[in-house]
């Protein structure tokens, strides 16, 4: 068995197919085990026999309009994987603050970009810090901008088939991992 976690872009858990428990329903009626999900934002922790994270990510993607009557974006990172980032330390010694939020995306494909990092987009409150085991790391200042101004310059500079979640956020699921 592999453990994994499932990433799902736009997550509203204020629509009722979105719910938790029915997003875990869904991965359980797939056949995957040990389902559980972390805070209301579209993260699966499962278990699965497969290996092959393409078809994976295919599977539930296909699914979810189904069976819960919306798309999303899905992205698959393994336990390992998962962990090989939070142990990078992608941020050294930078942290969240009241003033700055810190931000991971995650991409479903390996990126294309001339961009060279770090790049600093101070007329847009932000910096990125480069690319992490898949995942662009960046530093939003939060008196000068907000996160949904750099997620619609990721998606401009990036595509759609992304999603992003905070670094504490990408603690807590490694922590779940860890549970079991």
């Amino acid at each position: 068995m592999v453990k994994y976690v499932a990433l799902l872009r736009g997550i509203g858990p204020s629509n009722p197919n979105m719910r938790n428990e029915n997003l875990r329903r869904v991965f359980e009626d797939l056949g995957f085990f040990n389902v559980r999900t972390v805070i209301s934002s579209g993260n699966v922790l499962f278990e699965a026999k497969s290996s092959n994270v393409k078809q994976l990510e295919l599977l539930i993607e296909r699914t979810l309009p189904e069976q819960l009557d919306f798309r999303s974006t899905t992205i698959i990172r393994s336990k390992e994987q998962w962990a090989d980032l939070f142990n990078s330390n992608p941020f050294g010694d930078i942290r969240d603050t009241p003033k700055s939020r810190l931000n991971v995306t995650f991409l479903k494909n390996k990126p294309e970009t001339d961009l060279e990092f770090p790049y600093h987009a101070e007329n847009e409150g932000f910096v990125v810090l480069g690319v992490f085991n898949g995942a662009i790391c960046s530093l939003v200042n939060l008196e000068r901008s907000k996160t949904p101004h750099l997620m619609s310059w990721l998606e401009k500079e990036f595509g759609k088939e992304i999603t992003t979640r905070t670094w504490k956020t990408v603690g807590r699921i490694l922590k779940k991992l860890n549970e079991s």
